[in-house]
């Protein structure tokens, strides 16, 4: 693990005491992970106004409320990768005792369903929350409110019922599935639903006009775990967190938990600074994007976010019913880290050997009267143009045969790329997604057919 330079964990300290203060939260846990786990972390205010002036740790339990609807969408992507559903299958395909036909996972992973908020019942109002016979109950009855795709609306209702196609598939709880398949390996162990009795942050409703908190009660909010059920500490946030920077196989693969982080559908139409993937929120904050999610439930707001490119993450925990955005917090963490204390940059290691059949293709060739280079890193072609951003990857291809790549990231992904050859067998042109290069840069019209 690199440690965070002590001025800058004197920074962030202040960061979350201002945060504590302003806020008039009881209790504040802020966390920084890196380079594979947490790296910092810093109580404020009191874990238990019962015991005043003991903050909560890191390893004090918050209700992490909505955060669980990550694992749950990461869940639902393993199944799809092990085939035992598909994005574009619907809710009455997978639970044949359900109506509103032609709903996608897809839909219900990015929010996309039209479907309402919460299940029927005024449950947040009542406190009486469905069990999994009244969650398929309830949306039978509930309303599709817009149309799919129209426009973005969070759903509870829509995350529970992923929840119920998660355990028919694997035929135990939710819960034991998320356990079996995320939490084990991932070594998450305070991670439960709901409080599991250890060191915990006691949640707590500040009134706006007096400065006496009142207690929370613990919600158990039944079918409804599988969109806000858990409970999570931030160690073991930070351990959830360096998983999204830098995937393992045995929970999901990379490829997939990049897809996972592709716009699906804009939150905020007005400036394009939310959006949402397949059950994670993205935000922006300049030319930073983050990945991760917010929760909140009665006496604890919380929120993780992922820095993907530097694989750096901000937790932030509050013990409070109304909080400063927690969001902003963890965002806040991230960006003086990584302003005031990047990581060093990766060393080159010099590559060993370049693949015979690339030396003549190497170097600047054009396309629509643009120049891209053809370069090698550690035996693999890659090409970038020179006026591409230095954030932005250049695309990489992999051998299929003689002459033929496929694009497998960056520009083009997916599009082949030939190359031909003169009767010497050198390189005298290229048709990369069918568009051709050739050393000198030509117009269209000076192309000849044939």
């Amino acid at each position: 693990m690199t440690e965070i330079a002590a001025p800058t964990q004197v920074a962030l300290s202040r960061i979350v005491a201002e945060r504590q203060s302003k806020g008039r939260v009881p209790g504040v846990v802020g966390a920084v992970a890196r380079d594979g786990s947490l790296a910092w972390s810093h109580g404020a205010g009191s874990a238990d106004l019962d015991s005043p002036g003991v903050p909560p740790t890191a390893d004090s339990q918050f209700l992490i409320a909505s955060q669980s609807k990550t694992l749950t969408a990461v869940t639902i992507m393993a199944l799809r990768d092990e085939g035992k559903l598909n994005l574009d299958d619907t809710v009455d395909q997978l639970l044949p005792d359900t109506n509103h036909a032609g709903i996608t996972v897809r839909q219900m992973l990015s929010h996309a369903s039209g479907m309402q908020r919460e299940p029927v019942g005024d449950v947040w109002d009542l406190m009486k929350f469905p069990s999994r016979d009244e969650l398929v109950t309830g949306w039978n009855a509930a309303e599709r409110i817009g149309k799919p795709h129209h426009r973005f609306h969070y759903s509870n209702l829509v995350f529970s019922l992923l929840g119920e196609i998660i355990a028919r598939i694997e035929g135990r709880s939710w819960y034991d599935t998320v356990k079996a398949r995320i939490l084990d390996p991932l070594e998450m162990r305070r991670t439960t639903v709901g409080m599991d009795g250890g060191p915990a942050q006691t949640g707590y409703y500040v009134p706006p006009f007096s400065d006496v908190p009142v207690k929370e009660p613990l919600l158990d909010i039944g079918a409804m775990d599988a969109c806000g059920g858990l409970a999570s500490t931030a160690e073991d946030l930070a351990k959830w967190a360096m998983f999204v920077a830098n995937p393992v196989d045995e929970v999901l693969s990379k490829d997939t938990l990049d897809e996972m982080c592709q716009v699906q559908i804009m939150a905020d139409v007005d400036r394009w600074q939310l959006a949402f993937g397949l059950g994670f929120m993205l935000l922006r904050r300049g030319d930073r994007l983050f990945v991760g999610h917010d929760g909140g439930m009665p006496g604890h707001i919380t929120s993780t976010f992922v820095d993907r490119s530097s694989g750096t993450a901000g937790i932030a925990l509050f013990g409070a019913t109304s909080s400063p955005a927690p969001s902003a917090l963890a965002t806040d963490l991230i960006i003086k880290v990584l302003e005031d204390d990047p990581l060093p940059p990766e060393p080159w290691i010099p590559g060993t050997s370049v693949p015979a059949e690339l030396t003549g293709v190497l170097g600047t060739w054009f396309t629509e009267g643009s120049p891209f280079v053809f370069s090698v890193r550690n035996g693999v072609l890659e090409a970038k143009s020179p006026a591409a951003a230095e954030y932005q990857s250049p695309a990489v291809f992999e051998r299929l045969s003689d002459d033929t790549y496929r694009t497998v990231s960056g520009r083009e992904t997916g599009e082949l790329l030939r190359i031909t050859r003169d009767p010497a067998g050198h390189p005298t042109k290229l048709h990369w997604a069918t568009y051709l290069c050739t050393r000198e840069p030509l117009s269209f019209g000076e192309i000849k057919p044939g």
